[in-house]
Order: C-alpha cells, then sequence, then structure tokens
C-alpha cells in the first residue's frame, strides 16, 4: 500500500485505524439499525454461488505471502515466482492474456542508490550554518547520473510551491527559479484543514502532495527543492522520511535519465527550517501565515546552499500481470481490476525474521483479484463488456506499475470504463461499513453504495480526507489520466464486534505487523470480510460491464476535463 514509499506507514491500514475513531457519514438510524441486525447476519454468513469463497482467497494469500516467495520485491526471485504464480492462475481460469499475447507487460525500471554528503552547507549574511543528514534534512536525485551537486545555490522560500489557476493560485508568480533551490511547505494552502475555505476544505489535493511539489519546481527550472517536514500537515513523523527516502530506491526509466528532474530532491525538518530563517533574518511564523493567503509572493532568502549525492545504477525491467476476459458484445470496452503485487522483500531481521512477506499488504488484494477473475469466469453468460485483471508491479516504491501502465496502455484509456482497485483488504470477518477513498470524485460512488446496500452496508467517505489518501495507490494514476477510479473496503465497523475492536485491531497491525517480516499468513484469520469486499467489488464490476454508458467524475473533481477530452467531449462548466 502506498502512503510515502517503502517504509511509511499504511494508507488504508492507517485509514481503517482513522475510520474506526470516527463515523463522519454514519447516521444513528443507519449505525442503530445495522447493530440490530448484526449477530444474525454474522452467524448467517453465506455465500452466494458465484465462486468468491474466503478459503480460496486465504490459500492465494497463503502462497504469495509464503517464505518461499521472499517478499515479492521487484528485480528479485521473489518477482518471478509471484508473477509467474499469478499468470498460471489466470491461464487455469481460461483468461486470454494481453493484447502482445502475452500475460506480462515489461515496466522499464531504473534501480538508484543514493549517497548524499554527510552535511549540507549553507553559507551568506552573517551566519554559515551546517545541516546533517538523516538528523536535518534527507536528499536524493531522480537523476540517471552517477553524481549530481549544488553548488552555492541560491536559496528561495515559496510558500507551498502551488500553481493552481482553478484556485487563483501562483507561488512562483513573477519568480525565476532557475538554478536555485526553492524552500517550500508540505500539504495545501490552507495548511490540512485549518482554513476550509481554501482549495478543496479540509480535504487535500494534488497540490498537497510531495510529488507534485517536486514536478512544479522542475517545470519551473530549480535546480533543487526541499520540502519543510512538519509532522501535523505531513501526517508521518521525520522517521518515515528518513525511511523512505534512504537506501536503494526504483525510479521509472525515462527516455532523458531524469534530467527534465530537479537535481536535487529533499526534505527539511522543521527546526532546521527555522534556523535557516533565522540565519536569513526573516521570521518563519510570519511568513508561513503570509504563504497561507491569497497574494503571497515568494521571498529570496540571501543564503546559498551546497550538497551532493553519488548514486549507484542498476537498469531492468520489472513485470506487470494482466490477463483479459474479452466481452461478449461490446469487447473494445474494459473494466480494470488492479492489486499491486510488490512488496519489500528481504530487509533488517526483525526477531530473527528478515522476509517481509506483505500478506495484507498486498497479497490481500491479488488474492481478490483471482478470487473476482473467477467469479467473472464462472458467469453463465459472459459480460458484454471486457475485463482486464491488471496485478502491477512497484507501488511501494512510488506506484510505479500502475504509473507506465497509464502511460503506456495495454488498452485505450478513452475505452476504459473504470478502475476498481485493491489493496491491503481487512482479515477481522464482515463489516458493516464501506469506507470509499476520495468518495464524491466519480459516479462510481453510487454503484459502491448500491452494491453495499445488497450486502446490508453504509458507505462513508474517508474521514481523515486531510491525509490525502486517495493519492496514494494505484487508482490514483488512472484517475490521473481520466479514468473513473474507484478505491474502497470495509475498514472501520466490525458487524460482530463493532468500532472499537476494529481501532485495536488496526492500531496492533500498525505498530507490529506494518511493513514488518510479521505481516505473514495466519490461518485464524476471518477472511469472510474479505470475501464480503471481494464480491461487492465484483458486483459493481458486473453492473459496469453490462451497461452501455460510461460513468464519469463529478463536477467539482480535478479528473474531469482529461476524461471529457479524451472522450471527445466538450468541456461542461
Amino acid at each position: 500500500m502506498r502512503f510515502l514509499s517503502s517504509a511509511a506507514l499504511a494508507g488504508p491500514v492507517l485509514l481503517g485505524l482513522l475510520a474506526g475513531c470516527q463515523s463522519n457519514s454514519t447516521t444513528t438510524e443507519t449505525t442503530t439499525a445495522t447493530t440490530e441486525t448484526a449477530a444474525a447476519t454474522d452467524t448467517a454468513f453465506v455465500s452466494p454461488p458465484d465462486g468468491i469463497k474466503a478459503a480460496d482467497i486465504g490459500a492465494h494469500i497463503k502462497v504469495l505471502a509464503s517464505d518461499e516467495f521472499q517478499g515479492r520485491k521487484p528485480f528479485t526471485v521473489g518477482e518471478e515466482k509471484a508473477t509467474a504464480y499469478l499468470a498460471d492462475e489466470f491461464k487455469k481460469l481460461g483468461l486470454k492474456p494481453g493484447p502482445s499475447g502475452s500475460y506480462f507487460q515489461d515496466v522499464p525500471l531504473v534501480e538508484i542508490t543514493g549517497t548524499p554528503s554527510n552535511t549540507m552547507q549553507v553559507t551568506g549574511k552573517a551566519q554559515n550554518l551546517t545541516f546533517n543528514y538523516k538528523t536535518d534534512f534527507m536528499a536524493f536525485t531522480e537523476r540517471e547520473v552517477p553524481s549530481v551537486a549544488l553548488k552555492n545555490s541560491e536559496l528561495v522560500f515559496a510558500g507551498y510551491g502551488v500553481v493552481a489557476p482553478e484556485y487563483g493560485w501562483n507561488d512562483y508568480a513573477g519568480l525565476d527559479v532557475k538554478g536555485k533551490t526553492v524552500v517550500v511547505l508540505v500539504n495545501d494552502p490552507g495548511n490540512a484543514g485549518n482554513d476550509t475555505t481554501m482549495f478543496q476544505g479540509k480535504a487535500m489535493t494534488y497540490y498537497g502532495r510531495w510529488m507534485y511539489k517536486y514536478e512544479e519546481a522542475a517545470r519551473q527550472g530549480a535546480a533543487g527543492l526541499l520540502i519543510v517536514h512538519d509532522t501535523k500537515p505531513a501526517a508521518y513523523p521525520w522517521s518515515v522520511v528518513q525511511s523512505s527516502y534512504s537506501g536503494a530506491k526504483l525510479r521509472p526509466q525515462t527516455t532523458d535519465k531524469g534530467a527534465s528532474k530537479c537535481a536535487i530532491e529533499g526534505w527539511i525538518t522543521l527546526d532546521a527550517t527555522k534556523k535557516l530563517f533565522q540565519a536569513a533574518g526573516l521570521n518563519y511564523d510570519q511568513l508561513y501565515a503570509a504563504a497561507n493567503k491569497k497574494g503571497f509572493k515568494a521571498q529570496p532568502m540571501g543564503l546559498n546552499l551546497s550538497v551532493s549525492v553519488q548514486n549507484k545504477l542498476s537498469r531492468r525491467n520489472s513485470k506487470n500481470v494482466v490477463a483479459v476476459l474479452p466481452g461478449a458484445s461490446r469487447p473494445n470496452e474494459y473494466i480494470l481490476y488492479s492489486a499491486h503485487w510488490d512488496h519489500l522483500g528481504i530487509g533488517p531481521a526483525i526477531n530473527g525474521d528478515s522476509i517481509y512477506n506483505g500478506a495484507v499488504d498486498n497479497a490481500s488484494g491479488c488474492a481478490a483479484l483471482l478470487s473476482i477473475a473467477k467469479a467473472f469466469k464462472q458467469l453463465p453468460q459472459p459480460p458484454a463488456r471486457s475485463i482486464v485483471f491488471l496485478a502491477v508491479t512497484g507501488e511501494e516504491q512510488g506506484l510505479l506499475g500502475s504509473g507506465y501502465y497509464a502511460a503506456h496502455p495495454l488498452f485505450p484509456l478513452n475505452k476504459t470504463v473504470a478502475d476498481i482497485n485493491m489493496d491491503a483488504l481487512s482479515s477481522f470477518g464482515p463489516m458493516r461499513d464501506l469506507t470509499v477513498v476520495g468518495l464524491g470524485q466519480s459516479d462510481l460512488d453510487d454503484y459502491a453504495r448500491e452494491a453495499a446496500k445488497e450486502q446490508d452496508r453504509y458507505i462513508q467517505p474517508d474521514p481523515q480526507s486531510e491525509k490525502g489518501y486517495y493519492y496514494r495507490s494505484d487508482h490514483f494514476n488512472f484517475a490521473k489520466v481520466g479514468v473513473p477510479s474507484l478505491y474502497a473496503s470495509g475498514s472501520a465497523d466490525s458487524r460482530a464486534k463493532g468500532k472499537d475492536y476494529i481501532t485495536q485491531q488496526h492500531k496492533e497491525f500498525e505498530e507490529k505487523q506494518y511493513h514488518q517480516p510479521s505481516d505473514e499468513y495466519h490461518a485464524d484469520w476471518d477472511l469472510r470480510g474479505m470475501e464480503q469486499d471481494a464480491r461487492l467489488l465484483f458486483r459493481v464490476g458486473q453492473r459496469l460491464s453490462n451497461e452501455t454508458t460510461f460513468p464519469g467524475w463529478k463536477s467539482s473533481s480535478e479528473f474531469r476535463a482529461i476524461r471529457e477530452k479524451s472522450l471527445g467531449q466538450k468541456p461542461q462548466a
């Protein structure tokens, strides 16, 4: 699952924890009604004859999360075993390969192992500063070269580093940052919901994501970008930044070998930032307040920065796995199901175990993917539209496999009806809720709501939308190219044991299992919740597959114009 990168906190898992603490959209009437029927429904849980079974899901997880698969890291034996297993299972079901005749799509990646200089030097005005690697700053590069360096690069504070015409916002207005290093704040203007009148209020937009800030700085011609880490608006501690941006990292191979990226990308702690501002003769708190108001003007700092990174490079292909059930009457229109197969591989031993198996994250999603494929294959009549099953690589490294597919689609994006994504499903039994990350973005909400009603479940939004989870799993790459995407699962409210139980279970998972070797398959798991979610998502896709219309984006969605353009529609006001 995607939070920041391979060693960060869980998006969906943390979502489950937080959703268990709050139920923003659940009415008293809904809660009362579901409570009254909970025990009966739990004890009478019946699997409809669609081929989706908890036992089958568990069997797939047991294999994919076994020590034999070595944690399923790209570029390892674990990748070979995992991708071969998935392809073989699709073949057994009688599904067709991709359009090239292969069940695999090559994904060219480069592994960059960067070693930053031990210190970052700042000079100018009356005071020189030395910041220490990992303690004060993190630095890396996406350029595919042996080394990069900034030498006396001029520092500029550019607020949030956002250019958002639809909000009348441009932090780079009148500013030339070519060859300079820009310092920016994390999250959106409005600071994680403190001012609900800005952008989308409490909910983070893509402009608040760290990846956008690096992209925009590169578009502006900056040599470097440092994001100020502040725990509350970032939604993760400095330790996450430390672990996420050190060691070997996979990046997409690009034709320019990353030359269009900033030479140095990085983070700086809030304490170090305040020292930086003090040395520049600036008041951090005053500029922070100014940056959260329209009309903010970027501030040259009168300081120069020097830092370098030495790289080791390795270029190879990883693999997405793809299989197709051709549609009966509209085979050139596609419903896409996605899940990432990768995890972290072999790493530092914890309690004598060094294999990071990734049972929940995300053998569970792949197991659901296979079960949904079986359900479609067993239908008495094949669906009208084609169904594509896509298991992607490199999610833990930055949504790499889905990003590559979105840029190099095997099936036309303007004929792809929807993406339905599965990432880290719950192992705690049947749920009352269906938590939809990004509720309100597209018409798929209505499909999810109808399928939830069939299971006597209520639908709720992500109660922590300011954390930006919508942008942190593979569905986002499909949304970016205009394909309506659904990312939903039961995350908050156990039908048998309630919300407090789920809160405690997620807390324990986060502390003791997430991205650790202990995320392993357990025979005593109650996988009926995974079965329930897989069936619900199957029903959504089944309905879509037999329609002639395309679901759209809501008028407030930032992805609506992209979709309208791809479909050849006239943009609506």
